[in-house]
């Protein structure tokens, strides 16, 4: 009578650090601040117009900073030319 050998196979996932923040953006501000309402709700003055993308890439610039992260790490998922922003930043 032969036995079968039972295989076992692991897999190590490692899961990836995702922050999920809504950013609520002010333009044309006398200077750039960062203000933190809740865990995951921020109001952040930039001093850029919202023109061309401007302040988009002043937002993503600031809050690379801000988390201490690379701004390839910050990404703009909801809002590209709203005020109320949804903001995917990788922690890994």
């Amino acid at each position: 009578m032969r036995t079968k050998k039972s295989r076992c196979l692991i897999k190590t996932v490692t899961a990836d650090l995702l922050m999920i923040i809504t950013v609520q953006c002010k333009p044309n501000s006398k200077e750039q601040v960062i203000e933190k309402i809740s865990e995951t709700d921020f109001l952040v003055r930039l001093k850029s117009s919202p023109v061309d993308g401007k302040a988009n890439q002043e937002l993503i610039q600031i809050l690379a900073k801000y988390f201490g992260v690379t701004k390839s790490e910050v990404s703009i998922k909801k809002g590209q030319t709203s005020k109320h922003k949804l903001i995917e930043i990788d922690q890994n």
